[in-house]
């Protein structure tokens, strides 16, 4: 089993920033991409960042104002969010792809954070 446990959401204002952390933690072979992905009120859950050996991708909507990092001694990922705007209020999860195995089977899975509301509100 892998937790994922997340932090750092909050209220501000527009043009203001927020990190947020997400650290690993359990048993895996491998802990491959991490990312955040953020759900509005009525709308559905989309991809904000996420991470990978090598790679970065963002959403457009977030591009240039948000950054994703990882530190890979620490299973932790962070997302800096820069200049955000009333649109980019939504709950944000942590998503993680291990690939683990269970005695019998080597396989991937995803898992999900528990979720940190980021309210930019004047």
């Amino acid at each position: 089993q892998v937790q994922l446990v997340e932090s750092g959401g909050g209220l501000v204002q527009p043009g203001e920033s927020l990190r947020l952390s997400c650290a690993a933690s359990g048993s895996w072979l491998r802990l491959n991409a991490m990312g955040w992905y953020r759900q509005a009120p009525g709308k559905e859950r989309e991809l904000v960042a996420v991470t990978t050996t090598g790679s970065t991708n963002y959403a457009d909507s977030v591009k240039g104002r948000f950054t994703i990092s990882r530190d890979n001694a620490k299973n932790t990922v962070y997302l800096q969010m820069n200049s955000l705007k009333a649109e980019d209020t939504a709950v944000y999860y942590c998503n993680a792809q291990v690939t683990y195995y269970d005695g019998r089977l080597v396989g991937e899975k995803d898992y999900w954070g528990q979720g940190t509301q980021v309210t930019v509100s004047p």
